[in-house]
Order: structure tokens, then C-alpha cells, then sequence
């Protein structure tokens, strides 16, 4: 039979609950142990493969193989981003002007409402530098949407996404499995006891993953 592999992410208090809280209302003997480590941005991930496969698979991924993804709000900026003056284009600067395109139209009262002073000049969308005195939060010839170690609000992780920059970066690592063949739950790692979030998905910089076989 080709392995199968079935990959949940949700509510971690709903999933800690199918799993179980006890010996007497655990899915099956002994899977209420892993309720504890379904905690902060988790998921569980079902298969037949055998418990060695999945580490090894997980632990061989290079450091080079994580995806990026944009910043969540409370994510740490891993640099600084900043809009130069001048016709915006659609990365904010990130490539060269003659590789790149000007931004649309249709979003430049988007940017405005997210407090970047632009506006339209012929058809083009313009962020100019404000008049002298003029409390904006401008530097480095540009308009800074965050500085590296920032903690980011979500009008900078809206910013951050509509010029397309991420910040953020997906990866999994296994916490703690049980097996059908033993009906015993191995930690792997245990994590850090701090995170005791109720996260949807993929919110974080590093994120875990319960690997069941069963």
C-alpha cells in the first residue's frame, strides 16, 4: 500500500480535545499524551510511514529550504524596508526601477489610508518628501515602513504584503509522535513551555508539527 499522509491544521484547543484529555476519553490508548505539545502555531500530521522516516525526512531539510512568507502582526522585522521618494513601483524599491513596474493606481488610497502620504501626479502614483517641520515617519530618502527588530503592527504587515516583501520564514520541526505499533508518545522536542497560543496555520517564524503514524 503507498503511504499515505494526512496533514491537519486548526484550532490547537479543538485538536488537543480529539485527541483527548484523559486515559478514558482518549482517541486511542495513550494519544491523549500528546495533547500538552498541541500549543502555540502546531499541526498534526497523520501517515503510515514509519516514525524513523519522518524525522529523517524533517531533520534533512536544509536550512536553505525553509519558505518565506509574509510577516504576521507581532513578527519581528528581520530588516529594514523603506519606500524611496519619488513614483512608487510595486516592490517599493526592492529591485531596480528599470526592472520593476509603477505601482497601480486603484492602491494608492490604500497607502493613504496606511498613512504613506501619497498621491496621484498624471496618472502616477508619487510619494514626495513632506514639507519641513511635517511629523512623518520618513528617512533614508524614503518613507520607512519598519526598521530591522521592529515589533510589526498589522498596518506594516499590510504594507509589507502589498509591496510584496516577507519577512517571515516556514519551517517544521516534529515535537512529539505517537505510533499505533506501541501506542506510546515520544518527545522529540519539547518546545518552549511560554507558547501556549490558540494559532490558526501558519503564523510564525518556525513552525511545529505533531507527526502520528498510524
Amino acid at each position: 500500500m503507498p503511504p499515505l499522509q494526512t496533514l491537519f491544521f486548526g484550532k490547537t484547543k479543538l485538536m488537543a480535545r480529539a485527541l483527548g484529555r484523559s486515559p478514558e476519553d482518549s482517541h486511542a490508548e495513550n494519544t491523549y499524551r500528546l495533547a500538552p505539545y498541541v500549543r502555540g502555531t502546531v499541526g498534526l500530521l497523520f501517515t503510515n510511514r514509519a516514525p524513523g522516516a519522518v524525522l529523517e525526512y524533517f531533520s534533512a531539510q536544509p536550512s536553505s529550504a525553509a519558505r518565506v512568507d509574509f510577516a504576521r502582526a507581532g513578527a519581528v522585522a528581520s530588516r529594514d524596508f523603506v519606500v524611496p521618494y519619488g513614483q512608487v513601483y510595486s516592490t517599493g524599491g526592492e529591485v531596480p526601477a528599470e526592472h520593476d513596474v509603477p505601482l497601480g493606481h486603484t492602491l494608492e488610497p490604500e497607502l493613504r489610508r496606511l498613512g504613506v502620504p501619497t498621491r496621484m501626479v498624471r496618472g502616477r502614483v508619487v510619494l514626495e518628501p513632506p514639507p519641513g517641520g511635517e511629523d512623518v515617519a520618513a528617512g533614508d530618502g524614503g518613507y520607512v515602513v519598519c526598521r530591522e527588530g521592529d515589533v510589526l503592527d498589522s498596518r506594516q504587515t499590510r504594507l509589507l504584503k502589498l509591496f510584496s516583501v516577507c519577512m517571515s520564514e516556514f519551517r517544521v520541526r516534529v515535537r512529539a509522535y505517537w505510533s499505533a505499533a506501541t501506542s506510546e508518545v515520544t518527545v522529540v522536542d519539547a518546545g518552549d513551555d511560554d507558547d501556549d497560543g490558540d494559532g490558526n496555520g501558519m503564523e510564525g517564524v518556525e513552525d511545529d508539527a505533531e507527526a502520528g503514524s498510524d
